[in-house]
């Protein structure tokens, strides 16, 4: 055991090495420390985004029924997969490679470090390119996952790999390039430090499509349009997964000002985050408990992430007073639009378009009311907002963002999943539904056990 202990103390210690012996050469100067700080800052953003997945995975296979946990888990692996390829391949470069207003035209089959010249809108931070592409990919996939949500237990498996693919290489890098990319809105000064349009919306307006096409669940609703209710299979895992991505959220927006040395703002950044997320969480239930007479977990769950979703564009922007008015309007507009979404005949098991939709809207707008002007300097986008001095021209500017995002990913999404249903489909069969897409798809629940005695009993696996 004291070996062990002592071959860990030594492996750890080995990790310093490295850096004080470099730091010791007589060639390493200021600049070099801050882009190697800089460089490990922006790969730890990364591993937490990344670390987001596994967020998405529980949450959703929480949220749906036993017979469909496996699918729902294992299509995030899926989607992960897809996402890597073809931002690689070519959704990079039309989002960040050098091109005009609209999509980038350079550095596709991103090569490494070699390719920084065609990525002039990334060149500013001083960060390797790699760890640049490293840490959009991971953003890139985050809106992907939300996208992939409104499909829930009924789509076929085939349509998250086509669909995937034309997200990850059209829609998204477009949109991306529009803000991020040096495109028509970044000119305009829109802001949107971490994504409360560029991933969420975009991801979200996606998901409303796919949710549209398929139409509800076998069950979902009464011949006299009632909705029932179809809980998830296990609200633990849900719990736990709005956890990991509460936690991954740090890394999505402190990690978005690339730099640990600028005066500790990204722990600001981070303050803002918090504030905003606890905010929305207990103003969610709250409201639940007034409404339906019980608090309500997976409302409160809903609050916290459509809180995220909210502070995401504004976090950099905002006042912590700001951020907590910020979240607690995105909690309560989540928690009515969900339920006024579900009575209007749109069955979305993740709600994911109230939850990153309508609040990515709200995110996206609230600049345009809580910025400040001092930080909007010290971020260097925009400028202040209507309860600022600065008029409606910030708030102008990201209403006319958030409207362009919108109509644009809703009229893609509607062509590309309007082919593919004409030509393959995109729901799996009424009786493949019945099953399970566990089974129906992959051949083996994702709880044999458990799923074998609902059958031995004869109850209906359908519920």
């Amino acid at each position: 055991m004291r070996k062990k202990w002592l071959l860990s103390l030594l492996t750890f210690g080995s990790l310093f090495a490295v850096p004080v012996s470099a730091f010791a050469a007589d060639d390493v100067t200021a600049p070099a420390v801050e882009i190697g700080v800089n460089s490990l800052f922006v790969f730890l953003a990364f591993v937490l985004v990344f670390f987001m997945q596994a967020g998405f995975a529980l949450l959703e296979a929480g949220s749906v029924r036993m017979k469909n946990a496996g699918h729902v888990a294992g299509k995030t692996v899926l989607t992960l997969g897809i996402a890597v390829i073809a931002f690689w391949a070519l959704g990079f470069g039309f989002g960040f490679g050098n091109g005009n207003g609209f999509f980038g035209y350079e550095g596709f089959f991103f090569g490494g470090n070699a390719d920084t010249p065609s990525f002039d809108a990334l060149t500013a931070a001083g960060v390797p390119m790699v760890i640049m592409f490293l840490f959009q990919f991971s953003f890139a996939a985050v809106s992907l996952a939300i996208a992939c949500g409104g499909m829930a237990e009924r789509a076929k498996l085939s349509v998250y790999i086509i669909f995937g693919l034309l997200f990850m290489i059209i829609i998204y890098p477009i949109i991306a390039h529009w803000v991020w990319g040096g495109g028509w809105l970044a000119e305009m000064g829109m802001q949107d430090y971490a994504g409360s349009a560029v991933v969420h919306l975009t991801g979200a307006t996606a998901a409303l499509v796919a949710t549209f096409l398929l139409k509800p669940r076998l069950g979902k609703y009464n011949k006299d349009g009632k909705p029932n209710s179809i809980p998830g299979h296990n609200q633990v895992l849900s719990v736990l997964g709005v956890i990991i991505l509460w936690f991954g959220w740090f890394g999505f927006n402190p990690g978005s000002g690339l730099s640990a040395m600028n005066d500790g703002f990204f722990g600001y950044v981070a303050l803002t985050t918090n504030l905003a997320a606890a905010a929305g969480g207990v103003a969610a239930l709250l409201i639940s408990w007034a409404v339906f007479g019980k608090a309500d977990i997976p409302s409160m769950l809903n609050g916290v992430l459509a809180a995220l979703v909210a502070i995401t564009g504004s976090c950099a922007f905002v006042e912590p007073w700001a951020a907590i008015v910020i979240g607690v309007v995105a909690g309560v507009l989540t928690f009515f639009t969900a339920q006024w979404f579900e009575k209007a005949g749109l069955d979305d098991p993740v709600y994911a378009f109230s939850v990153h939709g309508i609040a990515g809207m709200w995110g996206a707008l609230s600049t345009g009311f809580f910025a400040t002007g001092d930080l909007a300097d010290t971020v260097g986008v925009g400028q202040a907002g209507l309860f600022y001095g600065g008029g409606f021209h910030q708030l102008g500017v990201q209403a006319l963002g958030m409207v362009g995002t919108f109509v644009f990913v809703l009229v893609l999404s509607f062509i590309i999943l309007g082919i593919i249903k004409a030509v393959t489909g995109l729901r799996v069969t009424e009786e493949e539904e019945t099953m399970g897409l566990d089974i129906s798809e992959h051949g083996t629940y994702g709880y044999p056990e458990q799923m074998g005695l609902l059958n031995n009993s004869g109850r209906d696996i359908s519920k």
